[in-house]
C-alpha cells in the first residue's frame, strides 16, 4: 500500500490541471508528508497555486520555478526527492505542429532530462504521464509523447544497480482540464454556436480523480517499464455538444491539423505484450528486468487475445448525454471545470 507520509515528492507541470488535483489528493491523503514540490516554468499559475495552498498552511509545499529543458535545474530540484510524477508537457496538437521544434525540446529534450536527472539523484520511482494520440500518432505531439514513453522505459535498462524505477501511465482526454473541449464548449454555448469538427469524432473520458488514481497506482505497484492504460469509456462529441447546449446550433468546421476522428490506446501490435489487470491493461517492455512469471502471479495478469486493440470509436463502454450532463454539473459544482 502506497504511503507518501515521511516521503519527498516532485511534480513537473505541477500547476496544470492533474498537478493541482495531485496536489489536492495528496496533502489530504497523506497529511505528513515530508516535502510536495510544484516545480513549473510559469510564475504567474505558482502564484495562483500558492494562493490555495500557500506554504503557512501547508508547510510541506514547495514552489519551484524551472523548465524540464534545463538539466541542471532539475538536478538541483531533485535533491532528497523520493518520488517523481512527470506531468510536464506541450500537449496542444496544433501548438505543436505550427511550433514543431520547441515541441520536441520540451516533450523530448524535457523527458531525457528528467531521466537523466532521476538517474543522478536517490529517486526511488518515476512516473511519466502520456496520452493516447501517443498510439499509432499522426500529429507531432502525439510522436514526440511515443518517443518519450519509449525513453522512460527503456531507462530500465541503464539504471545499473539503482533500485530507481521508470514506468509511464496513458489515457484520453482528462474531463474538463485545460484546453479540453467541455470547458470550450462551456464558454461557447454563450453564443448559442458550438463547432463541430467532425460529427463522427470520438475520444476518450477520464476524470481527474481516475487520472490522480491511475498515478498513484503507477507509484504504488509498478515494477519498471511498465505502460498503464485505464479502462474507460469513450464520448461521442455530439452528446457532449447535446449535454452542454441542446439549443445550440452545431457548426462543422472540420477536424484540425494532426487530429483523428477516434484515438487509439492499445494497438493490434501491443496486444502480444498487453496484459489485462482489473481496472487496467498493461503494456510490458518486450523483455523485462524481472520474472514475467512472478509478475502474473502477483498480479493475476492475462494475455489479451492476439491483434486486439483498444480504440475509441469501438469502446465497450460509453458515456451518454444524461451521464455527461451529471459529470459536468459535477464538475462545475466543485469549480474544477474552470480549473486554471
Amino acid at each position: 500500500m502506497l504511503d507518501l507520509n515521511n516521503k519527498s515528492v516532485l511534480i513537473t507541470g505541477g500547476t496544470g490541471s492533474l498537478g493541482k488535483a495531485l496536489t489536492k489528493r495528496i496533502l489530504s491523503q497523506w497529511p505528513n508528508i515530508s516535502r510536495l514540490v510544484i516545480f513549473s516554468r510559469d510564475e504567474q499559475k505558482q502564484f495562483q497555486m500558492a494562493q490555495e495552498y500557500p506554504e503557512s498552511k501547508y508547510p510541506a509545499i514547495r514552489y519551484f520555478i524551472g523548465d524540464v529543458r534545463d538539466l541542471e535545474r532539475l538536478k538541483r530540484a531533485f535533491r532528497g526527492v523520493d518520488y517523481v510524477i512527470h506531468a510536464a508537457a506541450m500537449k496542444h496538437v496544433h501548438i505543436a505542429e505550427y511550433n514543431p521544434d520547441e515541441c520536441i525540446k520540451t516533450n523530448i529534450g524535457g523527458a531525457e532530462n528528467v531521466i537523466k536527472a532521476a538517474l543522478d539523484s536517490d529517486i526511488s520511482k518515476v512516473v511519466a504521464l502520456s496520452t493516447d494520440k501517443a498510439c499509432a500518432p499522426i500529429n507531432l505531439y502525439g510522436a514526440t509523447k511515443l518517443t518519450s514513453d519509449k525513453l522512460f522505459i527503456a531507462a530500465n535498462n541503464i539504471k545499473g544497480n539503482q533500485e530507481i524505477k521508470f514506468s509511464v501511465v496513458r489515457y484520453g482526454n482528462v474531463m474538463g482540464s485545460n484546453g479540453s473541449v467541455i470547458p470550450f464548449f462551456l464558454k461557447k454555448v454563450k453564443e448559442g454556436v458550438l463547432p463541430i469538427t467532425n460529427p463522427n469524432m470520438t475520444r476518450f473520458n477520464i476524470s481527474l480523480k481516475d487520472g490522480v488514481n491511475m498515478v498513484l497506482h503507477a507509484l504504488d505497484t509498478a515494477w519498471g517499464g511498465e505502460l498503464f492504460i485505464p479502462k474507460i469509456p469513450s464520448y461521442r462529441i455530439l452528446d457532449v455538444a447535446e449535454a452542454i447546449g441542446p439549443d445550440c446550433e452545431h457548426k462543422v468546421i472540420g477536424i484540425r491539423p494532426g487530429e483523428k476522428i477516434h484515438e487509439e490506446m492499445i494497438t493490434s501490435s501491443d496486444s502480444f505484450t498487453t496484459y489485462d489487470i482489473d481496472n487496467y491493461y498493461v503494456i510490458l517492455p518486450n523483455i523485462p528486468n524481472w520474472d514475467l512469471n512472478n509478475f502474473k502471479a502477483k498480479f493475476g495478469a492475462k494475455l489479451v487475445p492476439a491483434g486486439f486493440n483498444y480504440t475509441s470509436g469501438e469502446n465497450t463502454k460509453w458515456e451518454t448525454v444524461d451521464s455527461l450532463r451529471q459529470l459536468i454539473k459535477e464538475y462545475i459544482n466543485n469549480d474544477q471545470i474552470n480549473d486554471n
